[in-house]
């Protein structure tokens, strides 16, 4: 079942992350202030809703047992930290940890915070999965 967990909520994660994030909600996510937060999650809530619907579709499709609370709670550590590692000084930080400076000069902080995102969805199918 994690597999199957797992593709289904990263496809989840994709649509929300890319075809379905407005230009705004890409831009302003990660601004100071309380702008910044209502991009946010505005965002977070498009990812909250997608992983919702994807888990439902496993369920209904697949047949997966599915539990309400723990499927909620999944939901709710995805959009959590969803929403702190968007407002990218996670990653910043991350990077400067680990010496990464030049990567993340030409591109890297996409890769890592991408990265940061799959381990969550991970996390949360792993755990899903156990019940």
């Amino acid at each position: 079942m994690f597999a199957e967990l797992f593709i289904l909520m990263y496809a989840a994660h994709l649509a929300a992350d890319y075809p379905l994030q407005t230009d705004h909600q890409a831009g302003c996510k990660a601004s100071h202030g309380a702008a910044g937060w209502r991009a946010n999650l505005a965002h977070v809530g498009t990812h909250f809703v997608a992983v919702a619907v994807a888990l439902l579709v496993g369920h209904l499709v697949l047949d997966l047992a599915i539990p309400v609370l723990p499927a909620v709670l999944a939901l709710v550590w995805i959009a959590g930290t969803h929403a702190v590692i968007d407002r990218r000084w996670p990653v910043a930080a991350w990077m400067r940890f680990a010496r990464q400076a030049g990567w993340a000069r030409h591109g890297g902080a996409a890769h890592v915070d991408q990265t940061a995102h799959v381990l969550v969805l991970v996390v949360a199918a792993l755990v899903l999965a156990a019940i």
